[in-house]
């Protein structure tokens, strides 16, 4: 059966059709307590095992109550179960797929416009290497950036009242370059911003777009700070990512799925851990292969 049609079916037998608050309450009272009674039955077959032999019947019966609670509630507020259930969908693969396991881009297509089709001097170098060295900038410990032993910005100090690494974080940007084929801050850095089309130059690779990237690496540092920076986990907070898509909703890396900000993200600050721990290193951005590699210098 559809959901749709298993929806207008549900319709037939609702007792307070319309959509008043106690039509309204009721439904989501029972989908609350229909919640309740299939956790009951789970702690019984926790308890009584193999004894409790009703327990997949028992389940299947509270599903479908759960099931006609929402039909239900879809109903009420004017929506579609069919559209809500293929949305959801959307939802996890975005969130739970790679671009790879997907039928959507890959890093460099013509489905997602980053720079093949500018000059190279305007496209993100598909290999480089950047160097870390500390140097110490207005009697703080700082870091200065090299590709080919030129300066790439300027030396970054925590600007912070305590050490907390945060001088290391260009290393979010290149994650960002390599793992998303993305980063106006890089681009600007590298000095290969897409001149040759004043609009993208102004959009993409303008100052909006960097203060937008920066802005997320503050956010993601905020909240690394409070999880160990990562170190112990595999998984990001789905609204944090949310949030990511929102910020970037109107750029070129909007294609980009919740997944594929994770690995940017999570591979970043795998790569700062070892910037941190060793003082600096060598770190090779591989884009073809969305991965970044360190070495002590």
């Amino acid at each position: 059966m559809h959901l749709d049609r298993f929806q207008q079916e549900a319709a037939t037998t609702d007792q307070r059709p319309g959509t008043t608050e106690e039509a309204l309450v009721i439904p989501l009272l029972g989908l609350v307590g229909e919640t309740g009674t299939l956790l009951t039955q789970f702690k019984k077959f926790l308890r009584d095992g193999p004894a409790h032999q009703l327990f997949t019947e028992q389940v299947a019966e509270e599903l479908g109550d759960v099931i006609w609670y929402v039909a239900n509630l879809a109903t009420k507020f004017g929506l579609s179960l069919d559209q809500i259930a293929a949305s959801n969908l959307d939802k996890v693969r975005a969130r739970w797929l790679t671009t790879s396991d997907r039928s959507g881009p890959t890093l460099f297509d013509d489905h997602f416009p980053v720079d093949d089709h500018f000059p190279v001097a305007e496209q993100l170098p598909r290999r480089f290497e950047a160097c870390f060295t500390l140097q110490t900038v207005r009697d703080k410990p700082g870091v200065l950036v090299t590709r080919d032993g030129v300066a790439v910005g300027d030396p970054l100090t925590d600007n912070a009242y305590v050490d907390d690494g945060y001088r290391f974080h260009d290393i979010f940007h290149f994650a960002h370059a390599t793992v998303l084929g993305w980063s106006p801050v890089t681009r600007r850095n590298l000095r290969c911003k897409r001149k040759s089309d004043p609009v993208t130059d102004e959009v993409e690779d303008g100052g909006r777009a960097i203060v937008t990237e920066e802005a997320i690496a503050a956010f993601m540092y905020d909240y690394a700070r409070h999880h160990g920076f990562f170190a112990d986990v595999q998984t990001i907070d789905y609204d944090r990512l949310k949030t990511i898509q929102g910020l970037t909703a109107t750029l070129e890396v909007r294609v980009r799925s919740a997944q594929d900000w994770e690995r940017a993200i999570l591979e970043g600050y795998r790569t700062w851990r070892q910037l941190r721990e060793h003082n600096g290193g060598v770190v090779t951005c591989d884009l073809l292969n969305r991965r970044l590699d360190y070495r002590a210098a």
